[in-house]
């Protein structure tokens, strides 16, 4: 009988539960234990280990957020840390590891790869910010809860004749804001890829306004502005009545979408396969509906790029 471990770190995404349950009903499959890792990495250093089965993990699919939880874990990164994380995995005898997390999370696991550890990475991120797969665990889920609180924002933004500028999550990749943006008929996405012109904004919803428009709404990105100088900003161009609406963590919350449900499921079972295979170092994603994998230390380099066939397609619709 073999081992593995599965955890969840950094910042929970709709559908690390789908994968969880994925990763343990095939280890059972094959006939191998597993073990849940409470906390992320934190688990690790504190032996918070729990034994997991198929029952374990019923009713899991539907859930957001992480059973197995999440937690910031600063002594990993340290040398004493990593040696004490090696240790207590090797007295657990695992034969392979899957973490599920970001870019921070896959660092992790590429630390414990050259420690000795056969590590298979599943990329769980609402930022969709990891370029090697076309999308992350989390990411459809996010968008469309973007999408259902703009459409109650356009409501209000009609009644009043409003402008309202909607942050979304985002610091360094713009796709929650772009996509959102065009699935909610936004009138403007602003993202940190693609610098902006406040003046030619300002432009844009005062002519917009003169065609009769009844409202405006804006999506930006947090990493592309400061949103309560730019909010500002808007209003004492533009002489409209501009108001900022936050939406943050319930970008993170919520069952996942049956995308989510299905990638991760998908890439969950891929990951066992490969330590089945005897693979370690790699990060599962997908490309074109097909579940592939990629070494870990370039999926970690490979950063998301700005789709700009989408972000032409979203200046084209914003009439």
């Amino acid at each position: 009988m073999k081992s593995i471990g599965v955890l969840t770190s950094g910042g929970d995404a709709p559908g690390m539960n789908a994968a969880i349950r994925a990763v343990v009903r095939t280890a059972k499959h094959y006939k191998w234990d597993v073990y849940g890792i409470k906390r992320g990495y934190k688990g690790i250093l504190e032996n918070d280990f729990v034994s997991l089965n198929s029952r374990s993990v019923s009713d899991i699919l539907q859930r957001g957020g992480t059973f197995l939880q999440s937690a910031r874990c600063p002594e990993f990164a340290t040398e004493e840390g990593m040696a004490k994380a090696l240790d207590n995995l090797r007295d657990l005898a695992l034969d392979g590891l899957v973490v599920i997390g970001g870019d921070g999370s896959f660092r992790g696991a590429m630390d414990l790869v050259k420690g000795g550890i056969p590590t298979i990475a599943l990329p769980g991120s609402i930022d969709n910010d990891l370029g090697y797969t076309d999308y992350t665990i989390g990411f459809d889920t996010a968008i469309t809860t973007v999408m259902d609180a703009v459409g109650k924002l356009r409501d209000t933004s009609s009644s009043h004749s409003r402008v309202f500028v909607v942050q979304v999550m985002g610091r360094d990749c713009g796709d929650i804001a772009l996509h959102a943006g065009i699935i909610s008929g936004a009138e403007e996405v602003i993202v940190p890829e693609v610098e902006f012109d406040m003046e030619q904004l300002v432009s844009e919803i005062r002519m917009g306004m003169a065609r009769g428009k009844s409202h405006y709404i804006i999506l930006l990105a947090e990493g592309a502005a400061e949103p309560f100088d730019f909010t500002k900003q808007i209003e004492e161009g533009s002489g409209m009545d501009t108001r900022l609406n936050i939406i943050g963590y319930l970008q993170r919350g919520g069952s996942p979408s049956s995308f989510d449900r299905m990638i991760a499921t998908r890439m969950g079972v891929k990951a066992v396969e490969l330590l089945l295979e005897g693979k370690s170092g790699l990060a599962v994603g997908i490309r074109g509906n097909k579940i592939i994998h990629e070494d870990l230390e370039k999926a970690i380099v490979t950063r998301d790029k700005l789709d700009q066939e989408l972000y032409r397609m979203a200046k084209i619709l914003a009439v």
